[in-house]
């Protein structure tokens, strides 16, 4: 019975850390103990790193990994790239010299082996595309055609001039720090690409996050299905029943099966666990840009319409407050000359709650979901109308 409470303790714990990691500063965990593990996560366990490095090996050691830090955080570095491209390499050879011996089984038909090589290899053509091409980078040619396409809203984008282009700054653009350059309707810089992700970019990014989502679905159950072929083939089920008289029921058959599969597939066992894991992290990147895309957004401006909103609420609360105390003073004064209220009352009776005003978030981009789509499949930049747009 230890082999099921290892497992999940095992995944529980790295829930909970993947959790807090990815979810930890989300309102509904304000205060919990899961905005507590990803403040460490982010800050604290790094903080105490460099304590120890220093305490340990001396400022000179501490200032060493503020530099490597600063070069893989603040400059163009291929470090992700190649780790991608490692854990993609070594994931599907692992499975191919696993797992492909089990193909054709008694669930999976042959031809697994070759639609394999087939999902791997759109999934690196995704990764190129994404990496290389251009996210729509703004020159000092083709800003009046990006301040014409996109207009300001006054409101999370106003008329500006880059600080360090010395041009224009367009609606929806900004500029990377670590690419050191403008960006038309700019979403994020990706590590995992080295590249920002931007207008022209957009859609192979959400294609490579899908696409990989769907590999790790895919490849967690093939593996799935090859371990119930197994133990079909194998009668395992059939000989802990009839020859070893275990019960025919789930709780009985569970902690055996179970110890045979990690005795016999460990392997496969392992592969499945971390790419369900991934597929779970995967898809909700995938849900979060889709609906991204959907409300024709970036995740600039999701952090940009978050910064306005806290800001308005308190210029709200800040107007309420002060027009109740107004109201409360020149009720005091004309109250002035009449008998007191009973202190008991006044003690039971509720302060009234100034009103305050609900903050609308109005997205001027937002022209519903197909056309949201088609501007994410095909970017206002490269259709004809654009190299026609100019600004009076």
């Amino acid at each position: 019975m230890e082999v099921p409470w290892l497992l999940v303790a095992h995944g529980s714990v790295t829930a909970l850390v993947v959790v807090s990691f990815l979810c930890g500063q989300w309102p509904i965990f304000e205060g919990t103990f899961v905005q507590s593990i990803n403040h460490f996560l982010t800050f604290g366990a790094y903080h105490y790193l460099l304590r120890f490095v220093q305490s340990v090996c001396g400022k000179g050691a501490r200032d060493l990994v503020l530099g490597v830090e600063q070069y893989c955080c603040d400059r163009p570095n291929p470090i992700l790239q190649v780790f991608y491209v490692a854990l993609i390499g070594v994931t599907y050879f692992i499975i191919v010299q696993t797992s492909f011996e089990y193909i054709p089984g008694y669930y999976i038909s042959g031809w697994h082996r070759y639609f394999s090589i087939v999902a791997v290899a759109v999934g690196a053509i995704l990764f190129v595309l994404t990496s290389f091409s251009d996210p729509g980078t703004v020159t000092a040619e083709n800003v009046s055609q990006y301040v014409s396409a996109y207009p300001y809203d006054n409101v999370i984008f106003v008329e500006k001039e880059c600080s360090t282009c010395k041009i224009p700054r367009p609606a929806r653009a900004k500029h990377c720090r670590i690419c050191d350059k403008c960006f038309a309707r700019f979403d994020h810089h990706c590590g995992w690409m080295n590249n920002c992700i931007g207008e022209k970019n957009t859609r192979y990014f959400v294609a490579f996050l899908v696409w990989h989502f769907l590999i790790c679905v895919y490849g967690a159950v093939v593996l799935a299905l090859i371990l119930a072929g197994e133990l079909k083939e194998k009668k395992v089920i059939y000989i802990l029943t009839a020859y070893y008289g275990i019960e025919n029921s789930f709780s009985g058959l569970f902690p055996h099966v179970a110890q045979w599969l990690l005795a016999v597939h460990n392997t496969q066992i392992l592969l499945s666990v971390f790419l369900a894991i991934l597929a779970l992290l995967l898809g909700g990147f995938c849900t979060y840009h889709a609906h991204l895309c959907l409300k024709n957004t970036t995740t600039n401006e999701s952090f940009k319409w978050q910064d306005y909103v806290v800001w308005m609420k308190r210029e709200n609360e800040a107007k309420a407050n002060a027009a109740a105390l107004k109201a409360s003073m020149g009720s005091a004064n004309s109250d002035a000359h009449k008998a007191p209220p009973s202190k008991w009352r006044a003690f039971f009776v509720r302060s009234r709650r100034p009103t305050v005003e609900p903050v609308v978030k109005n997205n001027i981009y937002d022209r519903g979901m197909i056309r949201n789509m088609c501007e994410v499949i095909v970017p206002l930049s490269e259709r004809k109308s654009f190299s026609r747009r100019k600004t009076d």
